[in-house]
């Protein structure tokens, strides 16, 4: 079967030639549906999808140009071939002035029919990569999507609003989940290129023997496979931007060619020896350790360099303090427009369990765990019961290695230790102040000044010596 490809349609009430041209096909690996009549091809256009139909001129009932009558008057774009024993120069022009894409004489050479097919299938794979293009094309990305109010997600919008307008190649170093393609979205739609494509690749989706090849395309016979030249997605973005995620899982062999593009936009197809040029801006992104990489020599040091001429930091959702619950709202208002439910907010128990959580998934694992609240909420207001209980996501927090980080300084590495602390704690003591505190050894004046220092919110936790859990309190 034709990969991504509908069935194709054949009509001929002559037994044997409609076998023939179902077995003929099926050969050439395409799949078929063959009737016997007009009338029932009707039928099954309306319920199913094809990418072309052959039909025979004259059927029992209706003829074959009566159907392509018909068939081009409710579906206009798809193609009908007409075969005929009958053929004369006035009806093969006929055919083709009532919008048959072909006509074929009997007998005609297997060759001709096949060929014919091929461009049919062919026009299918175009129309639908078109239709691909021009929703990618569509996709919008705005500043305001970055959503926050912390002072580093303030910072991060004005330095976009500064570097945008420029061609300066650009790197964004992130954890997953915090909104890199996001960045770099932006960055596109406020340049000078914003009229250009915007295309957007991800290293690591990419199996690393295609990625080149997908990078800078390939000539014809470059390697088993390669039927036709192919132009790769740097040729499409000419006059635009390309966004490269995951860039930090690109093989060592491609950073050097792409190192080599980035000086002065040249680069050769696979199995070509012209040299082609374009004019793109370069935007790449990994959550990887770039400079661990780099010292394990799986990252080009002069690549990080060349492409290291701004860099973005997005912060981590656990360092935003109060933005968590700013994003939860938002992502409160997408789902139950989308799933038609009448929830208006988080209870405070809820709100204090989701600014306790790490959050090692950051803004997506956010966005997820909001979604599934939405589904199972049955009241108005989102409840700890419907919220994970975050046991298998802590397992998942980042502890890094004191060898490895180097903090700007000791009071910045004292402040993320002793947030670590109180964060832990108050998720063992179901966000109680009082038994929090306890625990500690400190007063509750003093927990809750030590909270406000470090940006842990204390105004989503009761002032009651125990918090309840939402279906307690329901009790």
């Amino acid at each position: 079967m034709k990969p991504n490809l509908p069935p194709l349609l054949v009509i001929d009430d002559e037994k044997n030639m409609r076998l023939s041209l179902e077995a003929a096909m099926v050969d050439e690996g395409y799949t078929v549906r063959a009737m016997d009549s007009a009338e029932q091809a009707l039928k099954v256009l309306e319920q199913e999808e094809f990418f072309m139909v052959i039909s025979d001129a004259r059927l029992g009932g209706m003829s074959g140009y009566e159907f392509l009558e018909k068939a081009k008057s409710r579906w206009p774009s798809l193609p009908v071939l007409i075969i005929t024993a009958y053929a004369t120069p006035k009806l093969a022009v006929e055919a083709i002035k009532a919008g048959a894409i072909d006509y074929l004489a009997k007998p005609f050479a297997p060759e001709e029919l096949l060929h014919a097919v091929a461009r049919c299938a062919e026009r299918y794979r175009l129309l639908n990569e078109n239709a691909v293009l021009r929703a990618r094309a569509g996709e919008t990305y705005q500043l305001d999507q970055i959503i926050g109010e912390c002072a580093k997600v303030q910072e991060l919008r004005q330095l976009i609003r500064t570097v945008a307008p420029t061609n300066a190649t650009v790197l964004i170093l992130g954890e997953s989940g915090t909104g890199k393609e996001l960045i770099a979205g932006a960055m596109h739609a406020l340049s000078q290129r914003q009229s250009g494509n915007y295309v957007k690749i991800n290293c690591a989706a990419i199996p690393e023997s295609l990625l080149e090849s997908e990078l800078f395309g390939h000539e014809k016979g470059a390697f088993t496979g390669a039927l036709k030249q192919k132009h790769g997605r740097v040729e499409e973005a000419d006059g635009g931007t390309i966004f490269l995620d995951e860039i930090g899982d690109m093989s060592r062999p491609l950073q050097a060619k792409l190192l080599r593009f980035l000086e002065d936009g040249t680069f050769t197809r696979v199995g070509g020896n012209e040299e082609l040029r374009v004019d793109v801006r370069l935007i790449a992104a990994t959550n990887r350790d770039i400079v661990e990489d780099i010292r394990l020599n799986h990252f080009r040091e002069d690549l990080f360099h060349r492409l290291n001429v701004v860099q973005f930091r997005p912060p981590p959702l656990r360092e935003r303090g109060q933005d968590i619950l700013l994003l939860a709202d938002h992502f409160l208002a997408i789902f139950r427009a989308g799933m038609n439910k009448s929830i208006e907010r988080f209870s405070k128990a809820a709100q204090a369990q989701l600014m306790t959580h790490h959050w090692p998934g950051n803004v997506r694992e956010l966005r997820n765990v909001i979604e599934r609240a939405v589904i199972l909420e049955t009241s108005s207001e989102i409840q700890t019961g419907s919220l994970p209980d975050f046991q298998l996501e802590t397992r998942l927090r980042k502890k890094p290695d004191p060898s490895t980080v180097t903090p700007q300084n000791l009071e910045e590495m004292l402040n993320n230790y002793e947030r670590e602390v109180l964060i832990s704690s108050l998720d063992h003591n179901h966000f109680s102040l009082t038994k929090t505190a306890e625990q500690l050894k400190i007063t509750r004046h003093a927990l809750r000044y030590r909270m406000q220092r470090l940006n842990i919110s204390t105004e989503t936790f009761d002032e009651d010596t125990v918090m309840p859990t939402d279906r307690e309190a329901s009790r």
